[in-house]
């Protein structure tokens, strides 16, 4: 898409809570508190840091750069690309990144819900993004909070990277595919949460409640524990199975699969 079709295409309203106004991010400046916000989350040495070129690119060429503003201050920000699949558009949302400070406060929600909106006023209906399937918080956001699934488990994605996010280890990632006008985006963003019933072809893999402190206190065994969760990812997603839910477990979270024929 052209800037100056984006341009055209309609816009959702802007969103405001608790001050906060989230909107498209415009001119170098606001990509340039994009990239400083970037490095204030991540800590990446500059050879892993997203730079203001692709911004730019991004937000000109179908993309989006969506910011969250307190007052002028930029709090949060979305990046996506456009993409092209199965012979329709999709948005890959390459980062999110929220300062600290306005964590836990709905920030990163209002950020995908405007980038749904917009998405959809031009024709979209497919928002993808990595996560690691590590960190069980991002997990329940993405599918509790948003509705999304995942179906794909991309070994080490990114290579080893420089920031401590990440903890030397590979940076094993699922995919969410957000089919943002599917039932059950629709039941979930709309509140409806259902009870994941555990039938007998249901699966779980666990991820231990202390695997971030082991990144930290023993890589090995880390590195170790990545690999039997991978494997078991690896071996459900090849016979089909989506990733659509997580439940706490008395030793930490557990992802839920179940045999997936829709969306």
């Amino acid at each position: 898409m052209s800037t100056q079709t984006q341009q055209k295409s309609p816009r959702p309203p802007r969103v405001a809570s608790e001050g906060i106004t989230i909107r498209h991010c415009r001119g170098i400046e606001e990509f340039e508190e994009c990239v400083r916000l970037e490095r204030e989350v991540w800590k990446s040495a500059d050879i892993d840091v997203v730079p203001i070129p692709l911004f730019v690119i991004a937000a000109g060429t179908g993309g989006q750069v969506l910011g969250a503003f307190h007052g002028n201050q930029l709090i949060g920000f979305t990046m996506a690309i456009a993409g092209w699949r199965n012979r329709k558009p999709f948005l890959h949302s390459h980062m999110t990144a929220v300062s600290a400070e306005y964590r836990d406060r709905g920030v990163g929600r209002q950020l995908k819900l405007f980038q749904r909106a917009d998405a959809l006023a031009r024709g979209i209906s497919q928002i993808e993004w990595t996560f690691d399937p590590l960190v069980t918080k991002n997990a329940y956001f993405n599918f509790m909070r948003l509705g999304a699934i995942a179906r794909r488990y991309v070994p080490n994605a990114y290579g080893i990277t420089t920031s401590p996010l990440h903890g030397a280890l590979p940076t094993d990632r699922l995919v969410a595919e957000w089919h943002l006008r599917s039932p059950r985006v629709l039941r979930i963003l709309a509140g409806k949460r259902r009870a994941f019933a555990i039938a007998k072809k249901t699966v779980r893999i666990s991820i231990p409640a202390d695997l971030e402190d082991v990144k930290t206190t023993d890589p090995v065994k880390a590195a170790q524990m990545q690999s039997e969760i991978r494997s078991q990812f690896t071996h459900w997603i090849a016979k089909k199975y989506a990733a659509t839910a997580v439940a706490p477990t008395p030793s930490g979270v557990d992802y839920l699969l179940e045999p997936w024929k829709k969306t």
